[in-house]
């Protein structure tokens, strides 16, 4: 059995789904029950993972654990992974980001991350840590403004990152999950090529059918939309990636293509995979 925690979340959903597809036997974990149903056969069970003993019970039987990174927010990982140990889990695969290398001084993306990573690493189990850049389905965030005015507002209109499609970082984590192929591996997941919010904003209109106007922001006024919802460390070092992103991070990697056998997909496949959000 595998657990996989953040499982309505962009990468935990499609992993679930894969998963199962799979044949595999599958408990979904999230702070809040899925607002769409699960493949049949998957168990859910509700768990903060805040709470240093959230896990404990969940993870009985099982061989496997999937961990989400919490989105850079501080979790008890080492209780999770001794929670992981204790049970019996024999591995586990730790959703890590790339800022934990590119960005070593911030607080929230690098030593957060590192702290995480190192648990895993020391934690007595199989271990295979995934270290994603930016998501492309960070998009989403101009649904809500293609849908009513076929615009998107964002900073750095023509600073490009290699983002990864959630699908794509789901598929590593299969394979990392189910072959020994990928045990005490660190893989870097981008897409295959960089793209600026303003080439986004032209393929989000190519998959609706009809122009998306971009109008750039400056730093400030996206800080202060940012602020509504995430602390301003986090802010802040987010927009240092996306204005000032280091030449690491602007690297492609090879790793979604070595583990999965075929190129990532790109952002473009990514919109016209979701072009009903923007419709």
């Amino acid at each position: 059995m595998i657990v996989v925690t953040g499982a309505t979340g962009n990468v935990g959903r499609p992993l679930v789904e894969a998963l199962a597809a799979a044949g595999e036997q599958v408990t979904a974990v999230s702070r809040r029950a899925p607002d769409a149903g699960l493949p049949d056969g998957v168990r859910h069970r509700r768990v903060d993972l805040t709470d240093p003993d959230g896990l404990r019970g969940v993870l009985d039987g099982a061989e496997a654990l999937f961990l989400h990174d919490g989105g850079v927010s501080h979790l008890p990982v080492h209780d999770h992974l001794d929670a992981a140990k204790a049970a019996g889990v024999r591995r586990v695969v730790q959703l890590s980001s790339q800022g934990a290398l590119t960005r070593p001084e911030s607080e929230s993306h690098g030593k957060a991350l590192r702290s995480y990573e190192e648990a895993a690493r020391g934690s007595g189990m199989a271990w295979t840590i995934l270290r994603p850049g930016g998501f492309d389905s960070n998009a989403f965030a101009w649904a809500g403004s293609v849908r009513t005015e076929r615009t998107v507002a964002a900073p750095f209109g023509d600073v490009g990152l290699p983002t990864v499609d959630p699908a794509d970082v789901a598929g590593v984590a299969v394979a990392a999950l189910t072959s020994d192929e990928h045990l005490g591996q660190t893989y870097v997941l981008t897409g295959p090529a960089r793209c600026t919010p303003r080439e986004q904003a032209a393929a989000i209109g190519d998959a609706v059918g009809e122009p998306v106007t971009f109008v750039e922001l400056t730093r400030d006024q996206a800080l202060t939309g940012m602020l509504r919802f995430m602390p301003e460390p986090v802010a802040q070092t987010t927009l240092d990636i996306l204005g000032a992103p280091t030449p690491v991070e602007q690297q492609v990697s090879p790793d979604v293509e070595r583990v999965l056998g075929r190129a990532p997909r790109s952002f473009a496949e990514w919109a016209a995979r979701n072009v009903a959000a923007y419709r």
